[in-house]
């Protein structure tokens, strides 16, 4: 027999529930629960078969059964109730940015991002970041945000995860049907889909347009899988974070520099670019040249606009987590843009150069983004301190703590991870709009008032759900191995318990995150897990890049554990860790462990997710948690101490010891102690500590609002001030900061005439202490420079208490010649000892931070 043809049948939606497939393109179901409950109710089992895309359910479910729920009434009026949310929200009348800021509300801010995470049915990302990104443009559509994201559109995503027998992970790729998921063409009004096209050396490289609707936010990825591509450039957005140096480096530049062809074709004119990481840091280039080309602007000029209306946010606390490529990579793909924007191989190497401590000179995409940005952050306050200090380098001379690295602590999109039981639960207790207070502090006081048992009750329901889940996922990996069926159903029946206490470790296994400290003493974890009266188990599940190696022995490691007797049953390694996996775990343990070595933690967000469902964190003072445990130390458990270790010796040894002191006397003891309903009360009010805790303060509706409040409106204005009037701010600030750098090496400040004192002057907090200093400023305006008194608090040893507190000194006299003197009051809000100095720093207030240029005198 042979066949000839095939034909894809799609069934008929009966018009009564006709929508289904509408609000199946729009993934604002993602993050509304009832929303999934329309697909889920027609066929459970294909719903979970079909991975919850409901895109996929709708060409594969019977017309059987869409005809028998169209005819329901409880399902009918599941259905008049979501779509009568879902077009109330579609609306967006009076949303928070609205009402914020009514007259920004035509301006537009893009966001971009290598990878986002909003929905494991599309499989576009890796881990944290791009699940990050997916929160994020998540929380920015129920704000109201002016809003619109860029990606890539990945033809085989990031890899899928299989352990084979032995425990290593095996690394597959498969090619997603882009048909059967929520993306839809770019289309002009031609009907035919957009395209744009990027240089490369010695040729174009063409992508499609795709998007995905997110809520009120489209998400723009580009596709390079187009026919008129060569083959090998057909691939370039076929992996996330696949390949060589060279796929990297075209792939940021088909993100960043594509990217704004992607707006623009789309006639789309964001005020405000932000970069979730450097990743898209080539968009800031595209920018300068389109405004060399059309504008007639200098690159100097140009690069101001830019600054002015550019935020990057950087992820990575350590070094080589950072894109860099050799000089002569980037000279490769970046000459023939040098030259179009008239300038030299060295103007435009001085972009990004960083010579590494080998003395190896490369090209740094932080670095590039950092001098292309007029704001930046970390993403969490320890984050910010160390990213202050780890790129000192780009401000030098500028004390680390004022450069200009601020930090938005991150979040995550709170209705994405709640659990139905527990959302029914807030429904009941604090009210049917819960979902409008997310960062609503003393609203979330009231989780106190929700009855023990109750809370206790949905808790163990989804415990019990979630063993299952891991129960269901063991059974098809052992399988896989060639178990055999009697001894796969008998070793799934004893892989653990729902009654005992369950710990979970899921994230991506870098070295750093230290998966395998709480085996350090395999005897003393061994016997913890065994306590015949408090048993432990513990889940664990995530995935090592394919090109880390010692990642990859850490889940051996685990899977090897799990295989020595006294630990059978009681430990268990989840392959394949995406957002699926995570929301039943985040669900459904007791405790949250986390054990990054601090501080190379930059924010760590699924201990977030966990908490709106009861679930307590057990984690290093790194990242956000360090926060919330300073916000509150009942809302969960800290392991370690809040400074820097001599050595990681000295650290993992400190850390496994406290984790397993901690689990001894505390938590396990806290966990089993019931009263006579058999509810560990003391622990429920832990839950309950959490809850209130974690949710308002580490939500993106808070995170949101934040960047919009510190970041987004500044830039914002920044932006548009500096396009009025044919550019002639932007102008303005490039010719002013030529004309100080040119001037800089005169400006002086003359040691002899500064105030000084060998002993302590003794002075009050009322009166100060008066310094006086002459400066030198040369063909330089007094206008243009700030004089500053800097001083700190140290005690009698002369070790620093309190660090980089200023005062500004006022110009009392022109002495001549460039000289003036100033005088300046050191007046301090608490007493001690202080020591002062005197420096001065350039001064415009176009400028978006006041150390911008990196300029700084200080008496010599």
């Amino acid at each position: 027999m042979r066949f000839v043809g095939s034909v894809k049948v799609k069934p008929k939606i009966p018009e009564s529930i006709a929508r289904v497939h509408e609000l199946a393109y729009n993934v604002w179901w993602a993050w509304n629960l009832e929303a999934q409950l329309l697909y889920q109710q027609i066929d459970s089992d294909l719903w979970s078969k079909s991975n919850h895309n409901p895109v996929k359910f709708l060409l594969e479910v019977t017309q059987e059964k869409l005809e028998k729920v169209s005819k329901e009434k409880r399902y009918l009026e599941l259905y008049n109730k979501v779509f009568s949310h879902f077009d109330a929200y579609m609306k967006g009348e009076d949303t928070w940015f609205q009402k914020s800021f009514p007259d920004y509300s035509n301006q537009m801010i893009a966001y971009f991002s290598a990878e986002y995470g909003i929905h494991e049915s599309l499989p576009i990302y890796s881990g944290g970041l791009g699940v990050l990104a997916g929160d994020h443009v998540k929380s920015a559509s129920d704000n109201g945000l002016p809003f619109v994201a860029v990606g890539l559109l990945y033809k085989q995503g990031y890899f899928t995860q299989q352990i084979n027998e032995e425990g290593w992970q095996e690394a597959a790729y498969h090619n997603l049907d882009f048909s059967q998921l929520p993306l839809m063409k770019a289309l002009d009004s031609k009907g035919e889909q957009i395209s744009i096209d990027v240089d490369l050396p010695g040729r174009k490289v063409y992508a499609f347009i795709w998007y995905i609707q997110v809520g009120r936010v489209r998400i723009y990825l580009l596709d390079t899988n187009v026919e008129k591509n060569k083959a090998d450039d057909r691939w370039f957005t076929s992996q996330l974070y696949g390949g060589d140096q060279e796929m990297r480096i075209t792939q940021e530049i088909i993100l960043g520099m594509g990217g704004v062809k992607v707006l623009r074709a789309l006639g789309l004119s964001p005020v405000v670019f932000h970069m979730n990481e450097g990743h898209s840091v080539f968009l800031g280039l595209e920018r300068i040249k389109e405004l060399v080309e059309k504008q007639n602007m200098g690159f100097y000029e140009a690069l101001e606009v830019v600054k002015a209306s550019t935020v990057f946010t950087t992820h990575t606390p350590v070094p080589a987590g950072n894109d860099a490529f050799p000089l002569n990579l980037q000279a490769k793909y970046f000459k023939s843009y040098w030259e179009k924007v008239k300038i030299s191989e060295s103007q435009f190497m001085d972009l990004g150069k960083e010579i590494e401590p080998n003395g190896y000179q490369i090209f740094s995409l932080t670095v590039l983004a950092l001098k292309l940005s007029g704001r930046a952050n970390g993403v969490s306050e320890l984050h910010g301190h160390v990213s202050r200090k780890l790129w000192e380098k780009v401000w030098e001379g500028v004390p680390f703590e004022e450069n200009l690295i601020t930090h938005v602590t991150n979040g995550v999109n709170t209705c994405t991870w709640v659990a139905l039981e527990i959302e029914e639960l807030y429904e009941k207790h604090l009210g049917a709009h819960w979902r409008n207070r997310l960062s609503d502090r003393k609203f979330w006081e009231g989780v106190h008032n929700i009855p023990d048992e109750e809370l206790w009750e949905v808790h163990q329901t989804l415990k019990k759900k979630t063993v299952d889940f891991i129960r269901r996922k063991a059974v098809e990996e052992w399988t896989r191995h060639g178990v055999s069926g009697f001894d796969v159903s008998e070793s799934a029946h004893h892989l653990l318990n729902p009654d005992h206490l369950t710990i979970g470790f899921a994230r991506r296994f870098a070295t750093y995150k230290r998966a395998v400290l709480i085996f350090r003493n395999v005897e003393r974890i061994k016997n913890i897990l065994n306590h015949p009266e408090m048993p432990m188990q513990i889940v664990f599940a995530g995935k090592a890049h394919p090109k880390d190696k010692p990642g990859q022995e850490f889940i051996k490691n685990v899977f090897d554990i799990a295989k020595q007797e006294g630990f059978k049953g009681k430990i268990f390694f989840i392959e394949d860790y995406e957002m699926n996996v995570a929301r039943h775990l985040i669900q459904g343990v007791d405790i949250w462990l986390n054990t990054p070595r601090r501080p190379y933690e930059a924010s760590g967000t699924s201990g977030q997710k966990g908490p709106v469902n009861g679930v307590i964190n057990f984690s290093v003072l790194d990242g956000w948690w360090r926060e919330a445990f300073q916000i509150n130390p009942l809302c969960g458990w800290s392991i370690g101490k809040d400074k820097d270790y001599p050595n990681t010796e000295v650290q993992d040894n400190e850390d496994a010891l406290d984790i397993y002191s901690q689990l001894e006397n505390e938590i396990i003891p806290l966990y089993y102690n019931r009263n006579e309903k058999g509810v560990p009360v003391g622990w429920v009010k832990r839950m309950k500590e959490s809850i209130a805790t974690v949710v308002p303060n580490f939500s993106t509706d808070r995170m949101v609002k934040d960047y919009t409040q510190k970041i987004y409106m500044s830039a914002m204005k920044q932006s548009l001030a500096f396009m009025e009037d044919n550019y002639k701010i932007g102008k303005k600030v490039s010719s002013w900061k030529n004309y100080i750098k040119a001037l800089w090496n005169q400006v002086y400040i003359e040691p002899d005439s500064v105030t000084e004192s060998d002993e302590y002057v003794e002075t009050t907090l009322e009166e100060g202490y008066s310094v006086s200093a002459v400066i030198r400023i040369g063909g330089i305006s007094p206008d243009d420079v700030r004089v500053e008194l800097y001083y700190r608090k140290v005690d009698e040893k002369g070790n620093v208490i309190a660090d980089n507190m200023t005062s500004p000194m006022k110009r009392k006299e022109d002495l001549g010649s460039g000289r003036f003197r100033y005088e300046g009051l050191l007046k301090p809000q608490n007493g001690g000892n202080y020591e002062y100095t005197v420096r001065i720093i350039p001064h415009n207030e176009n400028l978006a931070h006041k150390h911008e240029t990196g300029l700084i005198k200080w008496i010599d």
